[in-house]
């Protein structure tokens, strides 16, 4: 593998993004729940103020872990944990979050609708970040999106140091990905996003530290990159660092707001 370029070399912005981890309920056919957060509930989300850019990520129903095997590490996505999807909220300003608090109740109410469990994972102000490495006019096909979870005893500066400085530079460095985006988050706290009549349960082992989303030409370019050597690579590397990689095929990303905008129809 040729050696990756220094993360400082890479065309970056810094975001101020929140994730929440989605389980429809399940007592309805799934596909209803997922219906119903494409329309309805998008529509109250879309509608806060503040917002940079609100997506969708409808994460497919059969999604066993694509990340490969790693001695010591968890790569199969545990069948109660698994997620069904995950609301990406990017935010103009660090004091954005306070002026939806009117739609934030809004949400809050309309969640027993669709969810049965929500978890909202935050990171401070330009902690997330999106890397340019799609060439004019290259479109995204298919995605795979990555919750890491920090192995215990692993320090948290060495963690993000070892996403910044190494994981970015080798996936970018690959030269397949369409699309890099990656979170580290701040420790969990339940109070962030406690809906009512809605599960937060989230054990401390269960808990992820980071995610990255990474976008492909098509599926036959993601399926290739994630047989290849910069796989094989990361893993050793990650492998004294992380407990668990739970790689997510995604089934659809709708884009409901961009570069501050309400668009008339999300985007795929």
């Amino acid at each position: 593998m040729s050696m990756p370029p220094a993360a400082e070399q890479l065309d970056m912005k810094k975001h101020f993004t929140s994730s929440i981890l989605l389980w429809v309920r399940t007592d309805q056919p799934r596909q209803t729940g997922m219906d119903y957060w494409k329309g309805p509930h998008s529509g109250i989300i879309s509608a806060t103020p503040g917002l940079e850019e609100y997506r969708q990520i409808h994460l497919a129903e059969h999604n066993p872990g694509r990340w490969p095997t790693t001695g010591g590490v968890e790569t199969s996505i545990p069948v109660d944990r698994k997620i069904d999807g995950v609301a990406e909220v990017t935010f103009r300003s660090a004091l954005a979050p306070s002026q939806g608090r009117k739609q934030t109740k809004l949400a809050y109410a309309d969640e027993i609708n669709v969810f049965g469990r929500t978890l909202l994972y935050a990171g401070p102000p330009n902690s997330s970040r999106w890397y340019d490495v799609a060439g004019p006019g290259e479109k995204v096909g298919a995605r795979v999106l990555v919750y890491l979870r920090r192995r215990d005893g692993a320090g948290a500066g060495e963690f993000r140091k070892f996403v910044k400085k190494r994981l970015v530079p080798a996936l970018a460095g690959s030269g397949v990905l369409k699309e890099l985006r990656t979170q580290t988050f701040l420790p969990w706290v339940e109070k962030l996003w406690d809906t009512p009549n809605v599960a937060h349960d989230n054990p401390h082992d269960q808990r992820f530290h980071a995610s990255l989303i990474l976008g492909f030409t098509d599926t036959a370019a993601r399926d290739a990159f994630f047989t290849g050597n910069v796989i094989r690579d990361l893993s050793d590397q990650l492998a004294p660092l992380v407990s668990a990689v739970h790689a997510y095929d995604v089934a659809a990303t709708l884009t409901y707001v961009k570069n501050g905008d309400i668009l008339p129809h999300y985007e795929e």
